[in-house]
Formats: structure tokens, sequence, C-alpha cells
């Protein structure tokens, strides 16, 4: 097995001046006592706050504590239900669907790759669509979970509508992950986890948070120009006059069009088999009274042992890995890297520096700590 060098990849956007490090487990309490204190149950607190701290710790910003105050607001104004209750609409020998009734995305996610999970164990597949569920965090969290029971793991989620048709201007697909994860016989598994556009909305506002413009060509106004300021971006995402340009860009000289499909694709798998939501209604709905900003989600797991003895296919997975990687590289390039293996440099890193937290995120933590009375926490800023 090839040895792996010690450092992290340095490639982090979201450091400044004013940026200071908390420790993992200390932000990863706050986290969760921040949830119990909106009268999430502990047990689906604790859940929360794992997908929140996993996606810091894989370097992943734009989805851990940058996103808690955001779920923060949306239990205040009434949109999620801190108390999930899942429904189960059908379950059969390898597939199931589950009614998430607006509860807590990670917590209705985490139940459902779990039962997914189960069904995989017992039959070889196990298959699981949701409905009327809402922001999940990272969907890589959800593949790493069958990954850790040596299986498969594919998981999808529709979003608010982001991102344009190949020749429109108008947001109506999502950013629409589509992630795939497998075990390896490496310290690391190999686990893609993207969005089907170029950016994602989280990583604007991590750019609007720091102050910084957008790369040129990623987002386009309705009249067709691209735009890279990310708070002039965030209002008009809002008021649906801008759009995220999926995976390949304008049009299809440069297959914007492949982007496109995939992105369809995931909307197809996130709505179509549990009957949800779907495009423009992913933006919010009414009921009686209350906006709900409801999304589906789709799980699929891969029991290895029906197909191959676990261990002949992790090191089959480690030799493609160890293949790419030590393949020619380009000229003035260093390494080459396989999905999934920078978080892990990652994590290793921010195990022991703590995770970084710039002035803004600072504030939102110093707010709801104010609000919620968690005067325990002594935080240095």
């Amino acid at each position: 097995m090839e040895k792996l060098v010690e450092e992290t990849p340095t490639n982090d956007k979201t450091l400044t001046d004013d940026t200071i490090y908390i420790d993992v487990d200390t932000l990863k309490n706050f986290i969760r006592d921040v949830f119990i204190k909106l009268e999430v149950p502990e047990g689906h607190a604790e859940i929360i706050a794992d997908v929140l701290i996993t996606s810091d710790l894989r370097g992943i910003d734009s989805h851990g504590i940058q996103r808690c105050k955001m779920y923060y607001d949306r239990i205040k104004k009434g949109i999620y239900d801190p108390k999930t209750k899942i429904k189960i609409i059908r379950d059969d020998v390898t597939t199931a669907v589950l009614d998430g009734n607006n509860g807590m995305g990670h917590v209705i996610a985490y139940l459902a790759m779990r039962l997914a999970i189960d069904k995989a164990k017992k039959y070889g597949l196990g298959a699981v669509a949701v409905r009327n569920s809402s922001h999940f965090g990272i969907a890589g969290y959800y593949s790493l979970m069958a990954i850790k029971e040596g299986m498969i793991g594919f998981v999808t989620t529709n979003t608010r509508p982001s991102v344009p048709p190949t020749f429109g201007a108008e947001p109506m697909l999502g950013t629409n992950p589509l992630t795939y994860g497998a075990p390896t016989d490496e310290s690391f598994p190999f686990l893609l986890d993207c969005a089907t556009s170029i950016i994602q909305r989280g990583k604007v506002e991590v750019y609007n948070r720091l102050h910084k413009p957008l790369p040129q060509g990623v987002i386009i106004s309705n009249n067709g120009n691209s735009k890279t300021d990310p708070e002039v971006v965030l209002n008009k995402l809002g008021n649906r006059s801008a759009a995220l340009l999926p995976l390949g860009g304008i049009g299809e000289d440069t297959s914007g069009h492949k982007g496109y499909g995939y992105a369809t694709f995931a909307e197809i798998l996130s709505s179509a088999l549990q009957d949800g939501v779907y495009l423009k209604d992913t933006a919010g709905v009414i009921e009686d009274g209350q906006e709900r900003l409801k999304v589906g989600h789709f799980f699929l797991v891969i029991n290895i042992q029906n197909f191959i003895p676990t261990e002949r296919f992790q090191e089959i997975t480690g030799n493609i890995m160890r293949g790419l990687r030590s393949s020619k590289k380009a000229p003035g390039k260093e390494k080459i890297y396989t999905a999934g293996e920078k978080e892990y440099y990652s994590e290793l890193e921010r195990r022991n520096t703590g995770i970084p937290i710039n002035k803004s995120i600072q504030k939102d933590i110093k707010l709801m700590q104010k609000e919620l009375g968690l005067n325990s926490y002594d935080f240095s800023f």
C-alpha cells in the first residue's frame, strides 16, 4: 500500500486574519446543545451535530457550523418541526418509502439510510425513498454510513431551485448532489460528494462571509451575464433572477447539458419514486398558513459480499485509486488525488488544530449562545 503523506493539502479558502479555532468536541457539543434548546430530542440533536461536525472536519465548510444558524432560524420560524415524526408509507423486502413530515432532514436521512443498510445486510440491496424532508447537510455523511458497514452507498437529494436547464436562464433544478462511496483497503474510502452544479449555494455563502468575489462563469443573471458579487448573487438567487450553472457551464460546447442531465436524474429519484415535491415547489409551499421547505431524498446500499468477498473488492478498489495517483502528472503538479483523499487529510489536521471559525460565524455563534442561554461555553471571541 502506498504510504500517505503526513501533511494536509492547504487549500482552505475560509481562513482570514480574524479566524479562530474551536476544539472539535467543544464545537460539536455546542451544536448539539443549540438544537436541544430548540426542543429537538437529545438523540436527534446528537445526529444533527455529528452530521455538521463531520462536514467541518472534512473541510466542507459550506455545510458545517456555517449552516447551524440557518437551521436555527427555520426552526424558530416554524418551517421545520424540531420533533421529527417519520411515517412509513411502504416497506417491502428491499425497498421502502418514508414521509419525513417536515422534520429535521439530518435525522430523517440518518434513519432512512440505516433502514437501507439493514435491508442490504439481509437481502444484498436496500433502497429507500423519502418525501417531505428538509435540508440534510452533506450527502456524503450518509454514504459514509454504508462504507463503515463495508458496503457501497449512493445518496441523492433535490434542493431549492437554483440551476437552469441548458439554454435556459430561469432556476428550475436544485444543486442536486449525486454522491457515491465505496470502501477500500486504504486508510480512507473512495467518496465522491459533490453537487451537479459548478458551485453550490453554500459555497456562495462562504464567499459572502469572507467578502470575496466569486469566480467568473459559475453564475448567470436572467439576462445571461456572469455575476461575481456573492451578496448580489444570494439576493438574486432568492428572487430567482440569477442561477448557478450546471457542471459543464453554459450551453453544450463545454458539456453543460451533462450537468443538467445529472441534476434532472437526481430530481427524478428525489421526487417521482416517493410522490414528493419537485422543481419550483422545492422553493417553498404554504400549508395551513405555514411556509414549508420540502425536499426528497433517495438512498441506495449495495452489499458487496453478495457479489464478491469484501476484502477482494477493497483490494481492487484500492489498486484503482493507487494506479490513478501514480499515473503521470501534469507539468508543475506534484500530486494526483482520488475522491475522498483530501477530506481524509483535512480530518486528520482539524482533529488536532480544531475547526476554523471566521468572524461572520463567530457572530452567529454568539447570537445563538446569548438567545439560548448557553452560558457554560467560554469562547475566545
